[in-house]
């Protein structure tokens, strides 16, 4: 009986022992990969330093073997600023603070943009994560400008928010009033601001948005349309077509990616199982295709002919990872179990040398091999500021959820 008492306690610490190096091995590694982005964040920054007096200089992508910058109105202007935060909160060193800082005050006067719905992406990823670390009564009142800026975008009688100007696209004709399935990711920045002002309007206005997109934006497989243009006056649909995906019916992945990311959120904000729902059927679509690669980095069009050439989109993997680290928080434990694994497998393999940029390559972005819009020709296997954001705010998610590692 001593025996085997002397046994089971070996076995007890052999595995306790065996838990403990894994967890470590694990808390290893993603330091190191916190590391790693950060010396290529500094080879960025120092590259861009000869544009310091031009105030609106950010990093974008790749071109033609050089930098190609975001002005203050891109679309992608608040991404660089909100990495600078994500590094801060990852390496709790104060240059990154006092960069992120910087970079996000450059964005002030974008608070006043009417131009198209993506101010949400600009002032969300700059503004809103200085907010979390410093909460301020001016923030407040550039979050709610902002709000302010989006909602004269609103179209009352169609129920959504126009994206884009009415445009004669090149291939598709006359698009009246342009909605695209990435404005999911600007309706934060209306619950953000009612939780600022308790006033129900903003709330309310993003609500009747994500409802008319799931009622004109998915098919039957809960796939998203990229674009579908609308008569303002009666909120008929014109078309369901594209702009960056490889056809009108095809899943552009990235787009799939937007609709996972803003569903997710959308239940966060409401806790309208709807939206729980709907996240979920938009998981199961991408988890189930059968063109998702092994590695679980998507190639730039999930209908996209698959050859030893066709493009990866690391951007639509590091925001489907980030969406899947939140997801599993509101579902049942099987599910989180899945959403869990998949969102690691997702990240172990953007931190693998076939993703993950090293030495100050790249022009010091993080992660490689991403698809900004293939059809064109424009930011093709390129870096890109914003999948390197979405595997900052991934792995900081992951950080919290495996305790601080």
């Amino acid at each position: 009986m001593k025996t085997q008492t002397l046994i089971l306690l070996l076995l007890m610490i052999g595995l306790f022992s065996s838990c403990k190096e894994g967890d470590k091995t694990q808390k290893e590694f993603t330091s190191n990969v916190i590391d790693i982005a950060a010396k290529q964040y500094e080879v960025l920054y120092d590259s861009i330093q000869a544009k310091k007096g031009e105030k609106f200089y950010i990093p974008r992508a790749i071109k033609d073997g050089n930098i190609k910058y975001a002005q203050a109105y891109d679309w992608t202007s608040g991404f660089y600023a909100g990495s600078l935060w994500y590094l801060f909160k990852l390496t709790k060193d104060d240059k990154w603070k006092d960069r992120a800082m910087d970079y996000t005050t450059r964005l002030d006067s974008v608070q006043y943009y009417t131009g198209n719905h993506d101010i949400g992406f600009m002032m969300e990823a700059s503004f809103g994560n200085a907010m979390k670390l410093y909460p301020s009564a001016q923030y407040d009142s550039v979050i709610v400008q902002s709000a302010k800026s989006l909602m004269t975008r609103f179209r009352p009688k169609a129920g959504i928010i126009q994206s884009w100007e009415p445009i004669v696209h090149f291939k598709e004709g006359m698009w009246e009033c342009p909605v695209i399935i990435d404005n999911m990711m600007n309706l934060e920045l209306l619950f953000h601001a009612t939780k600022i002002t308790g006033d129900s309007i903003y709330r309310n206005t993003a609500i009747t948005h994500a409802d008319n997109t799931i009622k004109n934006h998915f098919r039957s497989d809960y796939s998203s349309y990229h674009v579908v243009d609308y008569d303002v006056e009666t909120g008929k649909v014109f078309k369901r077509t594209t702009h960056q995906g490889l056809s009108d019916e095809s899943a552009w992945s990235r787009g799939q990616a937007w609709g996972l990311y803003g569903y997710t959120a959308m239940y966060r904000e409401t806790k309208d199982k709807k939206y729980l729902n709907q996240a979920i059927k938009i998981a199961d679509f991408i988890e189930n295709h059968p063109n998702m690669p092994e590695d679980l980095v998507p190639y730039w069009d999930f209908d996209a002919e698959v050859t030893p050439t066709t493009k990866r989109d690391a951007s639509a993997a590091a925001i489907i990872a980030s969406a899947l680290l939140e997801l599993q928080e509101y579902v049942s434990k099987e599910d989180a179990d899945r959403y869990m694994n998949w969102a690691k497998q997702t990240l172990k393999s953007l931190e693998s040398p076939a993703y993950l940029a090293t030495d100050g390559t790249n022009k010091g972005f993080i992660l490689k091999h991403s698809v900004g819009t293939l059809l064109y020709g424009v930011e093709v296997d390129s870096p890109l500021n914003y999948a390197d954001y979405y595997f900052l705010e991934a792995l900081d998610r992951l950080r919290m959820l495996e305790g601080n590692i």
